[in-house]
């Protein structure tokens, strides 16, 4: 019974029967569970890509035509190639493609034997580039010792991954601004449902002597209350959904599931605390700015 006294006297506007405790937390819940969803997608997106644009970008792939063509040395332009990779610096790891791993590569177009056909296939060697700036000079060096030998570096799937990523984390935002103008409008409309419900009783303790201040704060406290509930269990929510989505990308990211953090970025887990404390600012300011407008119009 004194608990129940004392929670009216803290509760003199009513608000926890006008601002309910169970349609807005479960809005906010859902909000932010979106907005949990579209901050992995924008933070995954952006590791992976860095880590693919370093792994693309230092890739050479060399194409030596007519490889058993012989050269000034008394060898033949493969050999003379593969030599000259090897004492080159920069360039690391130089590994010559087998001849079933090219005839795997060009069976869709050529059959499972590309080697039956009375075509001149090239051969083909991978290596990483560690050097400055981008391997010119290196094509020219080879194609003086094997003309036409052809020098590929990832630096072109780099850019369009940099432009891919660039157009994901872009969408990624956009769900994010969305979903807080939701959050907002539907803070906005609990709020003004709340002053139409308790109006009189407003009315009356606003006649009394109560500034505007007073009770946009007591609807600003309800409503932030309200909000941090529903974001701390919608980003609860979405834990199970992101890891699955972390086990599905670990291939990709070149990490197992049970790796640190339990298969999540340790970013992730820094940002999505924030949400809680993101949907708090948006409660609190919402329902200010939505009670002082409202009491001023009725002044």
């Amino acid at each position: 019974m004194v608990e129940r006294t004392r929670r009216r006297a803290a509760d003199q506007l009513g608000l926890r029967s006008a601002l309910a405790d169970r349609l807005l937390p479960v809005l906010v819940a859902a909000m932010s569970f979106l907005a949990a969803l579209a901050l992995a997608g924008t933070i995954g997106t952006a590791l992976l890509a860095a880590q693919w644009r370093d792994d693309t970008a230092s890739t050479l792939t060399i194409q030596v035509p007519d490889p058993d063509a012989p050269d000034a040395q008394d060898g033949n332009h493969f050999s003379a190639v593969l030599t000259a990779l090897r004492s080159t610096p920069g360039v690391e790891n130089p590994q010559p493609m087998s001849r079933a791993a090219i005839d795997r590569l060009l069976s869709p177009w050529l059959g499972a034997d590309a080697g039956d056909l009375a075509l001149p296939i090239p051969a083909v060697i991978s290596a990483e580039w560690a050097g400055p700036g981008r391997p010119d000079t290196l094509a020219q060096r080879l194609d003086a010792l094997a003309p036409g030998t052809l020098v590929a570096s990832g630096a072109a799937w780099a850019n369009r991954v940099a432009a891919l990523t660039a157009s994901l984390q872009a969408c990624a935002a956009a769900v994010l601004v969305i979903v807080l103008l939701v959050a907002v409008a539907m803070v906005s409309l609990a709020t003004r449902s709340g002053l139409a419900q308790r109006r009189e009783t407003i009315e009356i303790v606003h006649g009394l002597g109560a500034q505007d201040g007073d009770i946009a704060r007591e609807f600003a406290a309800r409503a932030t209350l309200l909000t941090v509930v529903g974001a701390g269990v919608g980003t609860l929510l979405a834990l199970p959904v992101l890891f699955w989505l972390a086990a599905m990308a670990a291939p990709f990211a070149g990490f197992t599931p049970s790796a640190g953090g339990f298969g999540l970025p340790l970013p992730l887990w820094a940002a999505l605390p924030i949400l809680p404390l993101v949907a708090a600012v948006i409660g609190w300011a919402t329902a200010q700015v939505t009670v002082r407008g409202w009491l001023r119009r009725m002044s």
